[in-house]
């Protein structure tokens, strides 16, 4: 018998999978060849979930159901939340873009997106290994799905089937180290986990051996070195409006796996797997900001940038246990949190002007295809320089505030490694500011020619969404508090619980 908080805790996934097939079912039904039944029931149904999960976060309470497997807790809820909300943003960015590419004549795109998010809500309040890895899957095979969506592209089935094959060897490592960590433990609670490790009575070999492949599994789902082979070419290959799906939302969902896992079940390991994050944050640090300063096509240098943005999240979280101590924990995994949150509202904002700026048989995909745009749109102008402004960290936009926050992290730990990668990250920083202003000088400052001198026409609500988009971007960034005080407060639920 499931008793009645069991349901509770997955009333939003139930709504969602319900939802999911009813839109799946209507769409047959719509003759619209921009799907406008499907796509505002879409929108209306991630709406309603996004305010159960603000509902539930801002109660504040932690509760569990289904025998411990699913978890209900701040940081889950507000992840979940912007998840949606995020969706939503991309589908009214997409949606003109995938109509003129013939990805409208089913309602695949937005019945595929709902059954990814599903899967993003699994991983995200998953407290089980199993529950965590059926999220993933169902969130990856969606994923395949949409980045081949577009089946007569040649480009687009080649990065669907690099993204499938380097994606089944990342989740055969994650499951692999499950079941290291399952045989070691007897337990695929992670709370168990947690208090049998910190009990001393298992195997260190045996664990550690486990914690290398889920790290791996970890790191490519983030996008970090070197697991990061796939991201360029998914990034460029797929069509724009998948990109954004699978570099947008996505990448909440892993955060949270990596708390739920790394912190809530393998704290007592942090001083294993901090030494492979930090290789991994290094690594992406400069791998992703040199590659990128050679890209001429803006989605491969934004997904270059995206692997070098993720080596500031993961320095963020190697920064949490210092010499056994916990004191560092909240304000550096909050840190992490705040920096996923801005790191998504940016990428949403940039690839929103590539998706806006794209037309039927045009891609405005190349960094020169932006020249002049300040003169045939200085709204389009203004939100692409706010996005690369914050991406760089120029204050006072919210990207210098997570910046800040996760090197305040590393500098309050006191320890001379950990000052020595703050001084790293600042000087990959810097590299990483030429690529982004390189951007923002071939829109201002050089002539439109050829496809640049076609005007400029998107959607009033696409139109509407892209203003807020970059006022959020420069608000956040001037009142950073309230958003700060949401991530401290979502982390400091999940730290009282551990082991609980």
């Amino acid at each position: 018998m499931i008793d009645k908080l069991s349901w509770i805790s997955v009333y939003p996934e139930v709504v969602l999978l319900i939802m999911a097939c009813v839109i799946l079912l209507v769409d047959l039904a719509v003759k619209s060849p921009r799907r406008n039944g499907t796509y505002v029931l879409t929108l209306l149904t991630l709406a309603v979930v996004a305010s159960i999960e603000a509902f539930y976060a801002l109660g504040g309470q932690t509760f569990y159901g289904f025998g411990n497997m699913v978890v209900v807790d701040p940081m889950g809820s507000w992840l979940k939340c912007f998840s949606s909300i995020t969706l939503m943003i991309t589908l009214v960015y997409g949606r003109p873009y995938a109509a003129d590419r013939g990805m409208l004549r089913g309602g695949e795109l937005f019945t595929l997106s709902l059954f990814a998010l599903l899967g993003m809500f699994v991983m995200i309040s998953g407290h089980n290994f199993l529950v965590i890895y059926m999220g993933l899957e169902l969130l990856t095979l969606s994923s395949y799905a949409l980045v081949a969506l577009r089946r007569d592209n040649a480009t687009a089935t080649e990065a669907a089937m690099k993204y499938f094959v380097l994606g089944a060897l990342a989740s055969g490592f994650l499951l692999y180290g499950m079941s290291m960590l399952y045989g070691a433990t007897g337990s695929l609670d992670i709370n168990e986990v947690f208090n049998a490790i910190a009990s001393r009575q298992v195997k260190h070999q045996v664990l550690v051996f486990g914690l290398v492949f889920i790290v791996a599994g970890l790191a490519f789902k983030l996008g970090a070195v070197p697991f990061h082979m796939w991201l360029p070419d998914v990034y460029q290959g797929a069509p724009t409006v998948v990109t954004l799906l699978v570099g947008g939302a996505p990448q909440l969902a892993a955060f949270a796996i990596c708390i739920r896992l790394l912190v809530e079940g393998l704290l007592p390991l942090a001083i294993d797997w901090q030494q492979m994050l930090a290789l991994m944050a290094i690594g992406s640090l400069l791998i992703g900001n040199l590659a990128a300063v050679a890209q001429s096509n803006l989605k491969r240098m934004l997904a270059f940038s995206t692997i070098s943005q993720m080596g500031f999240l993961l320095l963020g979280l190697l920064a949490g246990v210092v010499n056994g101590n916990q004191i560092n924990t909240e304000s550096a995994y909050s840190a992490s949190m705040f920096y996923a949150l801005t790191y998504v509202l940016t990428t949403l904002g940039a690839f929103g002007i590539i998706l806006l700026l794209a037309r039927a048989g045009f891609e405005s995909e190349e960094i020169t295809d932006l020249a002049g745009l300040n003169q045939r749109s200085p709204l389009y102008a203004g939100v692409m320089a706010i996005s690369m402004f914050s991406l760089a960290g120029l204050p006072p936009l919210v990207g210098f505030y997570a910046k800040l926050g996760v090197l305040q992290a590393l500098i309050s730990s006191q320890q001379t490694s950990y000052l020595v990668l703050a001084i790293f990250a600042v000087l990959m920083s810097l590299i990483g500011s030429f690529y982004y202003l390189r951007v923002v000088k071939v829109m201002y400052f050089d002539a439109p020619r050829g496809n640049n001198l076609q005007p400029i026409s998107a959607p009033a609500d696409a139109r509407v969404v892209l203003a807020i988009n970059g006022a959020l971007i420069l608000i956040l960034g001037i009142v950073p508090g309230g958003l700060m005080t949401l991530c401290a407060q979502s982390i400091s639920s999940i730290v009282k619980s551990l082991g609980s």
